[in-house]
C-alpha cells in the first residue's frame, strides 16, 4: 500500500464515484457464483471464524458481492475489456467496451483486475494491454487492485510477473493470489491446472481451507479490506505498532 492509491480514491469521490462499491474485472473466475457472491448471500452462506473483522467489509461493500460485472465473463482476456464486440449490448453504449461500460453505470471506487490466463494464447501484448488497462482505471479515480493468477499454465510463471511488475510500475495494490494458493495440495488447482477446488466459504474449518476458491475468497475479502481501510484513513492501518 502507497500514497498512490489513497490519491486515486480520493480523486474518485470528486468525480462522483460511489465509496461503497467495488468491481471485478476478469474472466469466468470472477462470476458471483464462485468469486465473492456468498457475501451478498447473508450469513449461511459463509463462516468468518476468526475473521470476523471482515463482517464490517462484507456490510459496506453490500451489493457488490454478488453483482455480475459488465467487465467480467468468460473467456475474457486483457483486450476483451476495451472490444465494444465483447461488450453487453443491453447495458452499453454502442462502441463502448465492457470496462468504460462497467466503470460508467457502476462508478466502483476499487476495482479486483484478475487477468492472465486466457492471455497466455498472446503473451507477448499483455503487459501493454494490461497497463492500459491500470490506466484507464487510474483515469477514473477508481484503485485497482491487481491479481496474480492461481494457474502456471504458460509454463514460466511470467505472465505473473508481468502483472507484478505491472503494479509496482503504476504504484498500486497487488493481490499474490498464486503466492496464498501454494500451501494447498496441487496448488489450489484442479487436474486441468487451470481452475479451482471448491469448497464452500467456511473459513473455521481447516480441512476447506485446504480448497483454492475458500482460500481464495478468503484473501480477496482481506485485500479488499486493506485497500478500503487504507484510504479512508488518514494513518497507515497496515503498520505494526
Amino acid at each position: 500500500m502507497t500514497e498512490t492509491a489513497r490519491e486515486i480514491y480520493n480523486r474518485g469521490l470528486e468525480l462522483g464515484n460511489n465509496p461503497a462499491a467495488f468491481s471485478k474485472v476478469g474472466d469466468c473466475g470472477s462470476s458471483p457464483s464462485w468469486f465473492l457472491g456468498a457475501f451478498d448471500s447473508g450469513p449461511d452462506d459463509y463462516r468468518l471464524g476468526e475473521h470476523q473483522h471482515l463482517d464490517e467489509v462484507i456490510r459496506y461493500f453490500g451489493g457488490s458481492f454478488g453483482r455480475v460485472s459488465l467487465a467480467a465473463k468468460s473467456g475474457f482476456n486483457a483486450s476483451s475489456v476495451f472490444s465494444p464486440l465483447s461488450a453487453d449490448p443491453v447495458e452499453c453504449a454502442p462502441g463502448e467496451g465492457p470496462l468504460a461500460c462497467e466503470y460508467r453505470i457502476h462508478r466502483p471506487s476499487i476495482a479486483f483486475i484478475m487477468l492472465g490466463t486466457n492471455d497466455r494464447f498472446h503473451a507477448e501484448v499483455f503487459e501493454d494491454r494490461l497497463s492500459q488497462i491500470v490506466a484507464y482505471t487510474i483515469a477514473k479515480g477508481v484503485v485497482p487492485i491487481l491479481a496474480t493468477k492461481p494457474d502456471n499454465l504458460e509454463g514460466d510463471g511470467s505472465l505473473n510477473a508481468t502483472v507484478a511488475r505491472v503494479a509496482r510500475a503504476y504504484d498500486v495494490p497487488l493481490w499474490n493470489e498464486w503466492r496464498a494458493m501454494q500451501s494447498l495440495p496441487d496448488g489450489g488447482l484442479q487436474e486441468d491446472g487451470a481452475h479451482l477446488t471448491w469448497e464452500p466459504n467456511w473459513f473455521d474449518d481447516r480441512v476447506i481451507l485446504r480448497a483454492g476458491w475458500p482460500v481464495r475468497n478468503l484473501t480477496a475479502l482481506q485485500a479488499l479490506d486493506v485497500v478500503w481501510r487504507y484510504v479512508t484513513s488518514a494513518e497507515d492501518p497496515t503498520a505494526t505498532p
